[in-house]
């Protein structure tokens, strides 16, 4: 269903006017040299396609023959390779890598039969003699010295150390011409393709076809974390892996054809600058819609950090539209699909596979966002990305600020970069975040152990946070219809909890302290938090004299009435017992009481200055 599903976008994509997509037997590859010679074979310059300076730097891409499939053998490329390939020298790199002069010597032979083995696919590959009088200048070139005539050109001496140095990929044009020699040998190379199909035949698992099956794919790269080289999702290299004497991928037949859409597909939604893909956590995740539609837009946003901040609340404005004016027609049959993917060694694993119609896929993810929704305050617009969920688990690294080294570790406060590495997380974690979302289902428990943990780590609460943790709790009773009432956008009188009315009172506990003492530095929160929401018993009772200290110092008695009558309504819901140990649910109650009554307590503030700003 992957593989099918891929197929049909390359044949969407391909159909397309004015289609971008690699042709079949063509890739689209970053070539950052041009070797430009006359009609004669005489060497002209290099061209450097590189453009931006320092990180910027990028490299054009051109339409080349497909990269051959490559293992420890020598194999090369056709028209294009690295400059080990196209001149036969060892790079800087190699023969660093190489280290002593006995494998040293191995590698120059090694190298020399890599250019052999270039030129003789060059010659084999253009028999006929419309093809061989556009391939002779290259043959004459790199028959005839080719190092020795680049170095006798001193203009582009810098380019050509860049080249040798990277051991770069290079390509050819005739000076003449404004393209690529591929470009002019293209009626060629399509019939190249067709004339290498493999001789075996079967039905197609992805087309039903009876056509030749190819016995390897081409790689797949962009995957984060995989083999530099490609990786693959069919594969069969041990005959450990075959079955019924069949080797290889015949185990799975998919014809040559399908092998290269399907395949080119995946690397097109997996380019560099491909905007069907996010990187979320350790899974590499692209999406697509069976045919156009406004949520190949909206879904990136909801999924990754951006460089536009406002670009997440554009995208929920546009979503929440979507749903509730019907634009995502209703009845429509287009259908959305998400494919999570994670390196294992040189293949590549399935994390996550959905699919389904885009008004279920708008539908889903519009619950998930009105689950994590919590009050907030007024100069908070709101981060709805899952970058910024896993980031809010994530916990910060301590570091000692003492000048000796030696003194209390403290959480460092850098930019969010430095904040909010989310590599440390559970591997899993965010493709099960991601599948509780798509499907429907409760979040992963992880998602509220890490919260907590996290926000007993630092001893604060974000908006996030909360959010995180009320959307768990409501989700988890919603599935499994247990008699809990579901936890509200902001503060609720009537939620009987003890851990919620906990979370609450010790929020006005800490709020009388800030009113008595302005400016404080440090506050319960800092000191006590942890205690006061896995074992409020041991720290309550001290909590509750330090109060009755903090209200007699009160100046204000109508604010002193104000505090005494939340604290009245707060333990009517507590009774006489104050429990010993509070469940991890619960210790996420105790965060989202403390989160909603401090929110409250900062908005009935501003009512009593108002109304003591009219008295007055």
């Amino acid at each position: 269903m992957i593989l099918q599903a891929l197929y049909e976008y390359y044949q969407r994509k391909a159909a397309l006017p004015d289609s971008q997509i690699a042709p079949e037997g063509w890739q689209k590859k970053e070539i950052p040299y041009i070797i430009v010679l006359d009609a004669d074979g005489r060497f002209i310059t290099i061209e450097d396609t590189r453009e931006g300076e320092g990180k910027n730097i990028r490299t054009k891409q051109f339409l080349v023959p497909a990269e051959v499939k490559k293992t420890s053998g020598i194999k090369a490329n056709l028209l294009w390779g690295n400059v080990e390939y196209v001149f036969g020298i060892i790079t800087p790199k190699n023969e660093k890598e190489a280290k002593t002069k006995n494998k040293i010597d191995k590698e120059k032979l090694r190298v020399v039969e890599k250019q052999k083995a270039f030129l003789e696919t060059l010659r084999q590959s253009f028999p006929d003699e419309r093809s061989k009088t556009i391939i002779n200048p290259v043959l004459i070139f790199l028959e005839n010295d080719p190092v020795s005539k680049i170095m006798e050109n001193e203009s582009i001496k810098d380019t050509w150390v860049q080249a040798f140095e990277n051991n770069a990929n290079l390509t050819f044009r005739i000076v003449e011409s404004e393209n690529i020699i591929c470009k002019s040998l293209e009626y060629a190379i399509i019939q190249l393709t067709s004339e290498n199909e493999s001789d075996v035949e079967g039905i197609c698992l992805i087309t039903g076809e009876q056509k030749p099956i190819a016995r390897l794919h081409p790689s797949i790269k962009g995957v984060y974390n995989a083999h530099p080289s490609g990786a693959n999702i069919v594969s069969f290299n041990l005959d450990s892996f075959g079955s019924y004497g069949k080797k290889q991928n015949f185990n799975a037949p998919v014809s040559e054809s399908a092998a290269i859409a399907y395949t080119t597909a995946l690397n097109e939604l997996l380019g560099k600058d491909s905007r069907n893909k996010v990187q979320i956590g350790d899974t590499t995740t692209i999406f697509w819609s069976q045919k156009k539609d406004e949520i190949e837009d909206i879904f990136p946003c909801l999924l990754s950090s951006q460089d536009d901040p406002d670009a997440e609340i554009r995208a929920v404005e546009q979503l929440y539209k979507r749903v509730y004016t019907g634009a995502q027609r209703s009845e429509s049959k287009n259908k959305f699909y998400i494919l999570g993917l994670v390196p294992n060694k040189v293949r590549l694993s399935i994390r996550f596979w959905h699919q389904g119609s885009i008004p279920e896929f708008e539908m889903k993810i519009k619950q998930h966002f009105d689950d994590i929704e919590i009050v907030r305050s007024e100069n908070d617009v709101g981060k709805y990305a899952l970058f910024w969920i896993l980031s809010a688990m994530t916990q910060e690294k301590k570091v000692d600020n003492s000048p000796s080294g030696f003194g209390k570790p403290e959480y460092k406060q850098g930019t969010i970069a430095q904040k909010n590495k989310i590599d440390n997380l559970p591997p899993n974690l965010a493709g099960a975040i991601v599948q509780s979302v798509m499907n429907g289902t409760p979040y992963p428990v992880t998602m509220l152990n890490q919260t907590i943990r996290r926000i007993r780590a630092t001893q604060k609460i974000t908006r996030i946070q909360a959010g995180i943790l009320k959307a768990y709790l409501n989700r988890y009773y919603r599935t499994h219809q247990t008699n809990e009432e579901e936890i509200k956008v902001s503060l609720d009188t009537n939620n009987m909890n003890v851990g919620y009315r906990l979370g609450r009172l010790f929020a006005v506990l800490e709020k009388i302290q800030e009113d008595v003492n302005p400016g404080l530095n440090t506050t319960i929160r800092d000191h006590y938090y942890g205690a006061a929401s896995s074992t409020p018993v041991t720290v309550y009772p001290q909590l509750l004299k330090l109060k009755n200290y903090h209200l007699a110092k009160l100046s204000n008695p109508g604010r002193k009435i104000w505090y005494e009558n939340i604290l009245g309504e707060i333990f009517n819901g507590i009774g006489n017992d104050i429990p010993s140990h509070l469940s991890m649910e619960d210790q996420a109650r105790f965060a989202i009481g403390y989160y909603h009554q401090r929110q409250d307590l900062f908005t009935k503030k501003e009512k009593i200055e108002t109304n003591e700003n009219c008295e007055e």
